[in-house]
This record gives structure tokens, sequence and C-alpha cells, in this order.
């Protein structure tokens, strides 16, 4: 299906994602604990779609979101944000974001929503 690189600053969420993309017919090529890592490691890699957290280290997903599209105007990167993040959510989506995930996810709702922005 899709090459996917997923930064989240939180292992047991990288972790927890990994397996539903896995099980859902993706790969996950890599993942980032940073938004700088992110920017890097989506140069290196190319990924098909980035998952994105909002809340990182170093620099933050809506940071790293307009690096990567300063460089990659099509890439497809999908924000993910706890439920009180609701003003960066939109500042995402306003600077390119195809799409968002609010925490906690269910694997279908993850699912559904990444096949929808690979479709577009």
């Amino acid at each position: 299906m899709a090459n996917i690189l997923i930064a989240d600053d939180s292992t047991i969420l990288r972790r927890g994602l990994a397996l539903i993309l896995t099980k859902g017919g993706h790969t996950v090529v890599g993942q980032a604990t940073n938004g700088k890592q992110a920017c890097l490691l989506f140069e290196q890699l190319k990924p098909d779609l980035v998952t994105m957290d909002i809340t990182m280290p170093v620099m933050d997903g809506v940071e790293a979101l307009s690096s990567i599209l300063k460089s990659h105007p099509a890439a497809k990167i999908i924000m993910i944000s706890a439920l009180d993040q609701k003003k960066m959510v939109l500042e995402a989506l306003e600077n390119g974001a195809k799409h968002y995930l609010v925490k906690p996810y269910k694997d279908e709702k993850v699912l559904a929503t990444i096949n929808a922005v690979l479709n577009n």
C-alpha cells in the first residue's frame, strides 16, 4: 500500500500507530521522535505520507509541517493532536496539512483517514 513516516515523541504511541498501519497493509519506513528528525527522515526516505504529532521537542509538528511543505509542496501530512490543541490543528490545516487525527483514536479511524488522504 503506502510507505509511511511516523513522527511522535511518545514511544508507546509510535509503536501503537506502527502496529495499526502494518495491520492495515502499509509499511512504516521510519519513526521520528521530534520535528527536526521528521524533516531529515522525510528527505532521506521520501514517504508517501507522514503522521505528525503536533507537540514534540526540538521542533513542533506545525514547524516540521511547514519545513517539509516548503521543499515538497505535494507532501501528504496528517497531524495528530490531543483534544485541547484545536488552535494548533487549525494552524496546521491552514499551513497545508491534509487531515488530522485526535488522540485517542480508533484503528478504523486511522486507516480510513490515511486511505482517504492517500487517494486524494
